[in-house]
């Protein structure tokens, strides 16, 4: 048994944990566990408070272990998960007039209550002397839960409340009134390896099948969020065959294809495709430890259901629409559905190289290491793509807007960069470096993707005091923000985080914790923010509610109970 404990400030973080399991005897085991974690709306390193950040999740875990024969393991398992929390843009700033109102929009907040329930069921068999089979059979449903409750509306006349005479905003209804999402999943997926030998020669041929299933359900008992997250159904399956081969211990070969199929279906339009995807890799070690790479992999992504059918205006919050769309609802722009949408095909290039060193300057020490330059080129790449801005409802002294969002393809993307991993580890201490420079264009306009993540640099290392049983160590990380970016979107900030940790283990089954997080207290957004006008300013509530936390100190304890 390991129970768990830890507090940090930031908002007055909490966490506390028991997780326990039993042998019954070699062939049944049962482990389980449950874990309940607080914290409230944080501050970010200017001393703002960030609404809509505190959150409270309640979660447990089963599993359940049978090995009735010799290689057959069978797994029954079930996870629960409970969220509550906040969502939406708050609205921070003075809203008394017009002006004031078009700077500082805020949307609806929902109190929400989210529950994740998740069964399995998994078979495997493998025996070392049974080279035809070594399989894996798993099934699995999933349902997701979101009920939400409307608790904020922007307002300075109380209008968010429904009454005689006031219907609420006509996009997100009346404070009180409530809305829901369902999505249910169930899905499988097999393989099986099967190994020969001949010489020095060394084969293992795995080959698989899987598939899944996706129903969207939603509901509103005013205003259309059914209509900006519609419901449908999403059938995705596929089929594939790998062979790898080894020659001696310096070549391996690796040949692969995939098929996949996905079918899409709402009430009002259905979308399918399907494509045969290769993959191909060449490794060598000519000296021990060292083993360069390439490798050409192509990938399949099928359209979400979101991305293909949602419509209708985006909220207001209560604040002046910008513009009217076609069904008559009015908001900041309009959401266009697109059944033509067709899935994202990637073809990937990459070369690199894998070091593994052991015992370099002492017996005990090690290296690893992975060097790797990619390139993706995309082929349909699926973006949020805006109109060509335009004046709005409140006239040309408020800036230009753009009225169209829809998801559509890109028709050509290109995503490229390289990525370093390094580690070395003396034992009493060790330190690593890991790197990352993407880049993510479309060739055809040369402007940004907003999907690529930025820049970064993250440096850790650290000490093993007293008979390693005191573990100080402290990360740097460094990220560049992305600045090519399409008009109307406000780009991310570039910023370092410093972090600390302490550990210490006075006993073998007690280990004391203490971390602080983001210790030079800075003030950061990690994302670029979506906007309707070209410097993102009309979407301010989204700029309040993009910030990191500032500062934070956690202190914890951990007590192990019994065996290994």
């Amino acid at each position: 048994v390991d129970l768990s404990g830890s507090y940090g400030s930031n908002n007055a973080r909490g966490l506390g944990s028991v997780f326990g399991g039993v042998r019954v005897d070699p062939s049944v085991d049962v482990f389980g566990g449950a874990v309940y974690r607080t914290q409230g709306n944080y501050k970010d390193g200017a001393g703002t408070e960030i609404g809509n950040t505190g959150n409270d999740l309640a979660a447990g875990l089963m599993k359940f272990t049978v090995r009735p024969a010799d290689g057959h393991e069978v797994k029954i398992g079930g996870i629960f998960q409970d969220f509550n929390y906040d969502v939406g843009q708050f609205n921070r700033g003075p809203v008394l007039t017009a002006a004031q109102r078009a700077l500082y929009q805020g949307s609806s907040v929902y109190g929400t209550s989210l529950q994740n329930y998740t069964g399995t069921l998994s078979w495997k068999y493998s025996q070392p002397d049974d080279t035809w089979f070594d399989w894996s059979v798993n099934l699995y449903g999933n349902r997701t839960n979101s009920d939400q409750t409307k608790t904020y509306h922007y307002s300075t006349s109380g209008s968010g409340y429904c009454g005689a005479g006031n219907y609420g905003n006509n996009i997100s209804g009346c404070i009180g009134d409530k809305r829901g999402y369902n999505l249910d999943t169930i899905g499988i997926d097999a393989n099986n390896t099967s190994r020969f030998e001949y010489g020095n020669w060394r084969t293992a041929v795995t080959y698989g099948v899987d598939a899944f299933n996706d129903k969207v359900t939603t509901w509103d008992s005013r205003g259309n969020s059914n209509i900006t997250t519609p419901g449908g159904e999403r059938t995705v399956s596929g089929g594939f065959i790998q062979v790898k081969n080894n020659y001696a211990h310096w070549l391996e070969v690796i040949g692969a294809a995939r098929y996949d199929h996905y079918e899409l279906s709402s009430n009002s339009s259905t979308a399918s495709g399907s494509r045969l995807s290769p993959k191909v890799t060449l490794g060598l070690t000519p000296i021990a430890g060292f083993t360069p790479y390439v490798a050409y992999a192509e990938g399949y992504r099928a359209p979400s259901i979101t991305e293909t059918l949602i419509a209708g205006a985006h909220v207001t919050g209560g604040g002046p629409a910008l513009f009217t769309c076609g069904d008559g609802t009015t908001g900041l722009f309009c959401l266009i559905p697109n059944t033509a949408l067709r899935p994202e095909v990637g073809k990937n290039k990459e070369v690199g190289i894998n070091l593994k060193y052991d015992g370099i300057f002492s017996a005990s020490d090690s290296f690893r290491g992975k060097i790797n330059a990619f390139r993706n080129d995309v082929d349909n790449y699926i973006e949020l793509v805006g109109s060509t801005p335009q004046v709005s409802q409140l006239g040309p002294a408020y800036g230009l807007y753009s009225k169209y969002y829809q998801y559509q393809n890109i028709p050509r993307a290109r995503i490229e960069g390289v990525e370093v991993e390094t580690n070395y580890d003396a034992g009493m201490w060790f330190v690593g470096v890991n790197a990352a420079v993407i880049r993510g264009t479309n060739p055809d306009t040369g402007l940004g993707l907003v999907s690529v993540p930025a820049r970064k640099v993250v440096t850790t290392g650290g000490l093993r005091l007293l008979d390693r049983q005191l573990t100080i160590a402290a990360q740097w990380a460094s990220y560049a923000a992305n600045t090519n970016l399409p008009t109307g979107y406000l780009p991310g900030t570039s910023y370092d985080l410093v972090n600390l940790n302490i550990a210490y283990r006075p006993t073998a089954d007690v280990t004391l914790n203490f971390s602080i997080d983001n210790l030079l207290n800075n003030y950061y957004r990690p994302y670029a923010i979506p906007g309707s006008s070209a410097d993102g300013s009309s979407q301010n509530d989204i700029l309040f509610s993009s910030p990191g936390p500032g500062i934070v100190y956690k202190g914890g304890i951990k007590v192990h109970f019994g065996g290994a």
